[in-house]
């Protein structure tokens, strides 16, 4: 890949993870209700699904995907219930009054965490469909392509993972903020709001818009 193509994608890459979505949404929520090194498993997850989509549309299956309407369909409503059921479980989160100092947040197990950041990465039909309308653009197809999609791959984790983190981060130190239990009652329910509204908004994708 030559450099000026690396770093044409390198500076898109940065747009596409600040671009508000499920997987900042869930970033946050995440750093909101375990902190950030506990919350930082769910980006963990989000780059695993990541990584699963460039390979799917590296290996060509990403074109086979975005044709059939059974699997757009079906990916799209196991999303949009994935997205429902984080938002219902975002509004009934148990909150802790932390006015003391030494109160203990709660611990979310790794692994659970990984999987729901993997789930709503992987959840996502459009996302599949957008990397396998851009990806290409930055492929030169007279080069070996593993040695690109790798290098693609590498760059596109790297910028969500930093980018991920400042989403947890910035997420764990409002919890500072929030010592009452009706305080994190109230961002609960926006976290929850939030999801319902992703789901919202992936219900309404069509086939025929992309």
């Amino acid at each position: 890949m030559e450099l000026e193509t690396w770093l044409a994608f390198f500076a898109a890459c940065w747009l596409i993870s600040f671009t508000p979505g499920a997987g900042a949404i869930a970033s946050m929520s995440s750093g909101l209700q375990y902190g950030f090194w506990r919350g930082y498993w769910n980006a963990l997850g989000l780059q695993l699904g990541l990584a699963l989509q460039i390979a799917i549309v590296g290996a060509g299956v990403g074109a086979i995907l975005a044709a059939s309407a059974t699997a757009f369909y079906a990916i799209k409503w196991f999303g949009v219930a994935y997205l429902v059921y984080l938002g219902v479980k975002q509004w009934r989160a148990l909150p802790s009054d932390m006015s003391d100092d030494s109160a203990v947040r709660p611990m979310g197990k790794p692994l659970v965490l990984v999987f729901r950041g993997f789930l709503v990465n992987m959840s996502n039909p459009k996302a599949l469909v957008f990397m396998l309308a851009v990806l290409p653009q930055f492929i030169d197809p007279h080069a070996p392509l593993l040695a690109q999609y790798l290098i693609i791959g590498a760059t596109m984790v790297t910028v969500d993972l930093i980018v991920m983190a400042g989403y947890t981060g910035l997420a764990s130190r409002v919890l500072r903020l929030l010592r009452t239990p009706q305080q994190q009652k109230r961002m609960n329910r926006t976290f929850a709001g939030l999801f319902i509204g992703a789901a919202a908004f992936m219900a309404t994708l069509r086939k025929a818009t992309v």
